[in-house]
Parts: C-alpha cells; structure tokens; sequence
C-alpha cells in the first residue's frame, strides 16, 4: 500500500500499515527514552535524597542510627529527637507492625530487650505495647517512656528540616505499606523520607503498590552486581555493611556512575570512619551522630 492510502479518506487517520508503523515507531522511542532517562531519573532521586554522590574523601552523611542511642533510649522519641537536633542531616529507625496494625518503632521481633514485658510485637496490640516501659532499661531517668507509634515520630520529624530513613523490618504486605505511605503523605513527608529494608518480598510490593516512594535494598553481603540488584527493585541505592565494600573498594564507583547511593552500617569508631570516607561512600549509619558529627568537623579540610 502506498503512504497515500494510508490514511482514511473520510477521517483522515491512519490505517493499516501506516498506523502498525506509527505504533511501533512510538514503542521503540518509548523503549529508548526508558533506556536513556531511566538511570537520570535514578540518579535525580539518589542526589535527591543523599545530595551530590561523594568522591573518596569527601564528607558522608550521617544517620543517627535508631536515633542517637548513646543519648537516649533507642527508637524512643527522647533518642529520636536528639538526633534531630543535632547537625546531622538523617535520623534512621526500625518499624514493625502492632498485632492490629499500627507501625510501631522498635528494632527487635520481641518487647524482652527494650522494655519490661516479653513477647513478639506482633502479638501484642497497640494498647499493650504503649503500658510497656521502654525507658527504664537505659536510664531511670528515662522511665515510663512509651514505644512510639510511626505517627508521633513523623510528628517530630515534620517540625524540622531533616530526612529520615524508615528500616521497614521483616515482610510488609500492600495494605500496611499503603498505610505508611499514606501517614507520610498525610504529614508532607513523602519527599523527606526513603524506605529500607533487607527483606525482597516487601522491596517488591513497595515498588508495586508504592512507587515513587523512594527505598533502599539493605544487604548485608553485596553480590557480584549489586547495580542489578538496585535496579530489580527500583531502588536508589543500597546499605551494606563495611567489610562487603572494603572487599571489593571498586564497587563504590560502579554504583555511582549508575546513578545510585551506597551508605554503610553501623560505624561507631574513629578508624571506620575514615575507612568509610577513603571509599567515598555517601553516608555512614551510626549509633553515635553527635560524636561523628563533632569528628568530621575537627577533621575537615583547613581545620
């Protein structure tokens, strides 16, 4: 058929060939752009979030692991607001989930460590775990502190002018991530906060049901590729520990010319530290921000 009965000679739209051509024309440009500004808008995100991706020896990030912990009592409000106040930019925290719903902060599966009760957190209800001490165990000076809900943090953390990470622990079905996204949104929050976790269920229903919510893979061993790794779940980086990335110090490049993030968990001495900005990674994860803070600021250039 010829390009001029291509058309309909009423409407005047391609027909046959001429618009099998046009659809596949527009497929291929979609497929290329996909190609072509995936890695940007990856990297737009991961500069977002972490600011310029850090060349060895330049300042990394802090987050103030569970808040600051050596401050306080860790993922309470009291740690979680130190942490805040300090210079940091981050302020990290685990979340689980109440026998009835509620994301809630604590690290462990159980209540025994952190608090005077005993039992796994899913098994016990908002109610039950907010007449748990969790304060007493650090300090008497921090008695009758509460678990906080994921609510009165993002509460705290909308009052400032920080980030923070949320470590989304164990696995997360669709109606609870919708229910943290919809917390942050309801908050202002949503561009001030990236989502971690290590487990690769939740990674995956976090990129189906909340998108553009920006998350991390956590690892604690990196695999041969840790750049397809990011990409399987549309991440913006990656939280490894320190002896993954001093096994192989090349890594750190490959994943910032990918456009992509790496921070390092948990660092709390002054050797790890400047491991850590040797390698040029973009943030460090430790359990003391203020002590870290004071460290790169004696160290920097013409101090």
């Amino acid at each position: 058929m010829s390009m001029a009965t291509a058309f309909h000679p009423v409407s005047g739209t391609p027909t046959g060939p001429m618009l099998r051509l046009i659809v596949a024309s527009a497929l291929t440009l979609s497929f290329v752009l996909v190609l072509v500004l995936g890695p940007s808008a990856n990297k737009s995100h991961a500069t977002s979030m972490f600011g310029s991706l850090r060349e060895p020896g330049d300042s990394a990030l802090i987050a103030g692991h569970r808040g600051d912990r050596s401050a306080a009592p860790e993922n309470t409000l009291p740690a979680l607001q130190s942490a805040l106040d300090g210079s940091m930019v981050y302020v990290e925290t685990d979340i689980r989930l109440s026998a009835d719903g509620v994301p809630v902060l604590i690290h462990d599966a159980t209540v025994d460590r952190t608090t005077n009760g005993t039992g796994r957190v899913s098994d016990l209800t908002l109610a039950q775990l907010q007449q748990l001490d969790a304060g007493s165990w650090f300090a008497k000076a921090f008695a009758g502190l509460q678990i906080p809900t994921l609510d009165s943090f993002l509460g705290l953390l909308a009052q400032s002018n920080k980030k923070a990470m949320l470590e989304l622990k164990g696995e997360w079905g669709e109606e609870a991530l919708t229910a943290v996204n919809t917390l942050l949104e309801s908050h202002g929050l949503a561009k001030r906060v990236v989502v971690a976790s290590f487990n690769t269920d939740t990674l995956s229903r976090l990129q189906d049901v909340v998108p553009d919510l920006p998350r991390m893979v956590i690892i604690r061993d990196l695999p041969r590729d840790p750049v397809a790794l990011v990409q399987e779940f549309g991440a913006i980086g990656v939280v490894t520990s320190p002896p993954s990335v001093e096994a192989d110090p090349a890594v750190v490049d490959r994943i910032h010319r990918a456009g992509f993030g790496i921070l390092l968990y948990t660092l709390n001495q002054k050797q790890s530290w400047r491991s850590a900005l040797s390698l040029g990674v973009d943030g460090i994860i430790t359990d003391k921000p203020s002590a870290l803070d004071s460290w790169l600021a004696a160290t920097a250039p013409g101090t």
